[in-house]
């Protein structure tokens, strides 16, 4: 199995509809349009990917779409989570076939009070034995109210194809707490642009950031300043895109994501049913939000 280096900018991408389907050939142009940005390479089927209310046929054909598209060199992650292990196993092994090159698995919650550590150790652990591709594990809280503790970490980063973790809590102590339990080659990833700045100083990888899907070239920027030392401009950097990442993230969600893409240029489309639009006073915030990061002329 290849190494896979996780240092870099990571989009955890959006999926385009157009009349409700997933628009394949969109997809690709805005692969491609993101591709030229300096990114490392794709997050696919995440939380701004809608993978929740994708079929399974559809997840498969993301992926291969995705895979396809980028450009050579850039990594295809596929978030490849489900309730089952057994589920996540069959998925992780079909997006593998279809180019991806990592798993990203999110942690299973809907029966969250029977997750004992017991419990997620054995569904990582199976998951990453039998897996064809390195798993990352992936901490978002706000969705599955479930945090993966540092201990337990530790223990999952044991394992030789767990290979690091996305923790979307944006709570920087709990990165410093990952970073100070897991060996040097297991990476922690900021997942949430909020904090991507404090993140790297305190040495996480990268970031698999919501925000670098309609402003990629600052956050492969304050990526780039943190390891050359210059703190100062990546400082100035992140304070600069904080509004735009809130307006994406904690305001408006997928919806206002797409909204955004569709005003720089990108298809963003409309998310599927039952999230609904932005409207119109609501796109004129996100078009006055962009213009005054300097993301829009």
């Amino acid at each position: 199995m290849a190494p896979v280096d996780l240092h870099g900018i990571f989009p955890p991408i959006a999926t385009p509809f157009l009349d409700g389907k997933v628009a394949y050939d969109q997809l690709a142009a805005n692969v491609e349009k993101w591709g030229r940005t300096g990114i490392h390479g794709f997050v696919v089927l995440g939380s701004n990917g809608e993978f929740v209310y994708l079929s399974e046929e559809e997840k498969r054909r993301v992926v291969e779409t995705v895979a396809r598209s980028a450009p050579a060199g850039e990594l295809v992650i596929a978030g490849t989570g489900c309730e089952s292990t057994e589920e996540t196993l069959r998925l992780t092994r079909d997006c593998a076939e279809r180019g991806a090159q990592a798993a990203l698995v999110i942690t299973p919650h809907f029966f969250g009070g029977r997750m004992s550590d017991a419990a997620l150790a054995r569904h990582y652990t199976s998951v990453a034995d039998h897996s064809p591709i390195p798993i990352i594990l992936y901490n978002v809280p706000k969705f599955t109210h479930l945090s993966l503790t540092a201990s337990q970490v530790a223990r999952l980063a044991e394992h030789p194809n767990i290979i690091g973790i996305k923790d979307s809590a944006g709570n920087v102590a709990q990165l410093g707490e990952y970073l100070n339990h897991v060996p040097d080659d297991f990476s922690v990833l900021v997942g949430t642009a909020g904090v991507l700045f404090a993140g790297l100083s305190l040495g996480c990888a990268g970031g698999i950031l919501a925000l670098a899907n309609i402003a990629p070239a600052p956050c492969v920027r304050i990526f780039q300043r943190v390891r050359q030392g210059r703190f100062a401009e990546a400082r100035n950097l992140q304070l600069e895109m904080i509004p735009v990442n809130k307006a994406i993230t904690a305001t408006y969600g997928v919806a206002g994501l797409k909204a955004a893409l569709d005003l720089l240029g990108y298809f963003g489309g409309d998310p599927r049913l039952p999230l609904l639009p932005l409207n119109d006073p609501e796109k004129s915030e996100i078009r006055n939000i962009l213009r005054h990061a300097r993301l829009l002329p």
